[in-house]
């Protein structure tokens, strides 16, 4: 393609020379004309497993009438995004696989653990743990036998198992057989940037993320309106007590196939539930307020300049939307469409993923 645009290019330059001025108009439009066939037939025939998004405009963040919306949720503000490509689905064990295969890549999850690299990120004076612990592994959900009158205990439900990885997602003696169409977790940032590389993608923006979650309503709770009723048709999520009884009102306890329920107004799958998937911004909890601030509309917007959470002050995260298996109306319910969260880039579980996005500049360079 750039061989193509080069020598497009370099003809528009013989003909300024040769014909000047008036032929000059005429070539650069004739170039623009081009251009725009090229790009109209991309757009109608989309890369495989995956979906035009149009350019749009849409108020970010919490909606009025969402009673669970949280503060980082807020304050609403109007950004635009250009058109791009988006995953129809999360990126899944199968494709994940691929990958593997081809360049040998080995996870965070699978690699020894540096201990003078992980005590950068902890509060100074932290011991270290026995190296029987310091193993490779991954965060791994275990229900608890009774209820739980702290939610904000999360090691009450996670715990870091040694052996977990995105080939062994549920267990170290659990491997992926049948669940080839599964979305990919146990998957740290690094690790999803490095097949977004290979693929020739990039990870979304949270704008971008949201605008397509969206997929044409607007200022709804959820991406198919505001009935709460409809969840179990539309997403995997936790129904029932958390973490306690999954009632598998939806159908599956952990993650569900991609395409298990279905799609928004774009045609993506699963931007409610099943896993949290990973967007390209930092994590900052003042981030919307500030935008307010400026009082204007943000045009792709690359998100917060550094991470900033006072929950987690020694931790750089990442922003994650869309919520996972574990979501429930107790707990965080994130299948809300403006729900976010932040997620450190060196960890993983088994409730992250991801899908990839690709935008014409580029194809174009």
């Amino acid at each position: 393609m750039k061989f193509i645009k080069s020598t497009i290019l370099l003809s528009v330059f013989f003909l300024l020379g040769l014909y000047g001025c008036k032929k000059q108009v005429s070539s650069v439009n004739k170039l623009e004309a081009n251009n725009q066939k090229w790009i109209d037939s991309i757009i109608q025939n989309p890369p495989e497993g995956m979906v035009w998004i149009p350019r749009g405009t849409f108020q970010q963040g919490a909606v009025s009438q969402d009673k669970m919306a949280m503060n980082h949720e807020k304050p609403q503000h109007t950004v635009t995004v250009d058109g791009f490509f988006m995953d129809i689905t999360e990126v899944t064990n199968a494709q994940f696989s691929k990958f593997v295969q081809q360049t040998g890549y080995v996870t965070v999850a699978e690699r020894d653990i540096n201990w003078e690299d992980m005590k950068k990120q902890l509060p100074e004076g932290t011991p270290k743990p026995p190296d029987s612990i310091l193993q490779p592994g991954s965060l791994l959900f275990k229900k608890t036998k009774s209820s739980v009158p702290n939610l904000y205990d999360f090691s009450q439900w996670w715990n870091w198992s040694i052996g977990v990885n995105w080939k062994h997602p549920n267990g170290a003696k659990c491997n992926l057989e049948g669940k080839e169409n599964h979305p990919v977790v146990h998957i740290s940032y690094e690790d999803a940037e490095a097949y977004c590389k290979w693929a020739g993608r990039r990870l979304p923006t949270e704008a971008e993320w949201e605008y397509a979650a969206r997929g044409n309503k607007k200022n709804t709770t959820f991406f198919w309106g505001d009935d709460r009723m409809q969840l179990s048709k539309m997403a995997n999520s936790w129904e029932g007590e958390f973490p306690v009884k999954n009632t598998l009102e939806d159908g599956f306890e952990r993650t569900a196939p991609v395409k298990s329920y279905l799609p928004n107004g774009f045609g993506l799958y699963d931007m409610a539930g099943n896993v949290w998937e990973f967007t390209s911004d930092w994590y900052n909890v003042n981030y919307y307020n500030e935008l307010a601030t400026l009082n204007i509309s943000v045009v792709n917007p690359k998100g917060a300049d550094k991470a900033y959470n006072p929950n987690n002050p020694y931790l750089q995260e990442k922003v994650i939307k869309g919520g996972s298996f574990l979501c429930n109306d107790s707990y965080c319910a994130s299948y809300r469409v403006s729900s976010r969260m932040g997620t450190s880039i060196d960890s993983s579980a088994e409730h992250v993923g991801f899908r990839t996005v690709l935008t014409l500049d580029m194809l174009l360079f």
